[in-house]
């Protein structure tokens, strides 16, 4: 496919392109919109991983909502991730949720989603204020560092495993161990191949620990179930359908990875927002309940948490006049999405106040939206709020340190004061 000139030096899936500074970034997206139909690259080859024929871009608000919307054509299977991960990890640690169609995906999420009512969410609340109340002491006790490390990294991965059971002395266990998961994420092109290798070994590694954690404690609630997460899904029984061993260990990563990263990087992100823009900070103070749920909205929407999902065609069909076939491959930017002056006025401003706000950043409408928005949506009302009250000084301290990664934009240090 020949591509316009306009765009020839944007390239994906080079790690060059994931390097640049994210204005530079958002920038090329506004280009590739501007070039008014979806734009094929090919992937590179990466040892283990297969990388396919390559893919077609979806940089527009509607097209993502449309690729979102219509799971038939656009399927999730056999991974909505890129680059695909080998079969082999499949079949030894089940298929996650995001990487399946209905009847099976309908049938996980309709066991799962009980975890995440209004009801059962109001029952962790005070949880979340007493996690987030001991973060908030004991940056008072040892002073103010990094602002990942200490605040955003410790509360969600800490409510994800008081949800699931996960005792409290194996929590720095599991922190690690989703460390190490998202240590390879996305295409690493430029990555020698042993040191690819290194990074899936590992990646790979954690994944087993974490099964066998889940399992071990699994087996224990059959026997004697309590009131968490891990009990209610080994002993779901809805329509005489079990979560199989498997599968309640993909949840568990799928929750983990997900529940982890979409919290944090909106923590992290927005409080160096806020520091940057003082006039949004006194204004959600002004009146932190009217404004905080706005505030969170564009947070997400304007730092975009996760980067991308893929999606694989299951016929031909026509999008934004462009002919796709069927087995072409579409990989969903929730950032330039976002950033789309189609849909939203001044994109590139930061506005809590903005409405309406359809951003993308839980994904876009559609079978997979994000099962955990809510519990994410509380967390954040719930650290900001400890964080303003108790921290009124709280600031960023110079440019965060960001992830390199084309799937989660991460932020893995940032150091702040109050």
């Amino acid at each position: 496919m020949t591509i316009d000139s306009a765009i020839s030096d944007i390239d994906l899936v080079d790690m060059e392109f994931w390097d640049r500074p994210p204005e530079r970034r958002l920038a090329d997206f506004a280009r590739l919109r501007a070039h008014g139909e979806p734009v094929y690259f090919a992937e590179p080859r990466i040892p283990l991983v297969r990388a396919g024929k390559g893919f077609y871009a979806l940089v527009r608000h509607a097209d993502v909502v449309e690729a979102s919307r219509n799971a038939k054509i656009f399927s999730s299977e056999p991974a909505a991730t890129s680059p695909e991960p080998p079969p082999v990890v499949a079949k030894l640690f089940g298929t996650p949720m995001v990487n399946m169609d209905d009847p099976r995906h309908a049938r996980l999420r309709r066991i799962v989603a009980g975890a995440f009512t209004p009801k059962m969410l109001s029952k962790i609340e005070s949880d979340i204020r007493s996690t987030a109340t001991a973060i908030v002491d004991e940056v008072l006790a040892r002073g103010a560092r990094d602002f990942v490390s200490q605040v955003a990294a410790r509360l969600p991965i800490n409510v994800i495993c008081r949800m699931m059971g996960i005792p409290e002395r194996m929590r720095p266990y599991v922190l690690e161990r989703v460390d190490i998961m998202t240590t390879y994420s996305g295409v690493r092109g430029s990555l020698a191949g042993q040191r690819t290798l290194r990074l899936l070994g590992g990646n790979l590694k954690a994944i087993v620990d974490l099964h066998r954690l889940v399992a071990r404690l699994g087996r224990r609630r059959l026997q004697v179930p309590s009131d968490d997460l891990i009990s209610a899904l080994v002993n779901a029984n809805i329509d005489g359908e079990r979560l199989t061993v498997k599968e309640v260990g993909s949840f568990f990563d799928l929750l983990l990875v997900a529940g982890n990263v979409t919290t944090r990087n909106a923590l992290a992100h927005g409080i160096r927002l806020f520091t940057e823009n003082p006039d949004q900070r006194e204004l959600l103070l002004s009146d932190y309940d009217a404004h905080i749920g706005g505030a969170i909205d564009e947070i997400v929407r304007y730092v975009s948490p996760i980067i991308q999902f893929r999606r694989t065609l299951t016929q031909d069909h026509e999008l934004n006049g462009h002919r796709l076939r069927a087995g072409d491959k579409v990989v969903l930017f929730y950032p330039a999405a976002n950033r789309d002056p189609e849909v939203f006025k001044n994109p590139d401003a930061f506005d809590i106040t903005r409405h309406p706000n359809p951003h993308v950043g839980f994904g876009a409408p559609g079978p997979h939206l994000c099962l955990g928005a809510n519990l994410a949506r509380m967390e954040l009302r719930i650290m900001f709020k400890e964080l303003f009250t108790r921290l009124p000084g709280i600031r960023t301290v110079g440019p965060p340190d960001l992830l390199l990664s084309n799937f989660d934009n991460g932020v893995t240090r940032q150091r702040f004061t109050f």
